[in-house]
């Protein structure tokens, strides 16, 4: 996982933190896919701007 995806993903858990028990084990889901190749900061960042749209609604 590369820089930039790295601060996607951490963005993206600062956005849901009040929603997230642990957000070290929240980060090692996708740590674990990048190192398999599994894993695609695309579904990640669409759901939070999704969301974020719907907070403005």
């Amino acid at each position: 996982m590369g820089q930039e995806v790295a601060a996607i993903v951490i963005a993206c858990i600062l956005q849901r933190a009040q929603h997230i028990n642990s957000a070290g084990g929240y980060l090692r889901v996708p740590t674990d896919k990048a190192r398999t190749g599994q894993f695609s900061v695309g579904p990640m960042l669409m759901a939070a701007l999704k969301a974020n749209g719907r907070r403005r609604e």
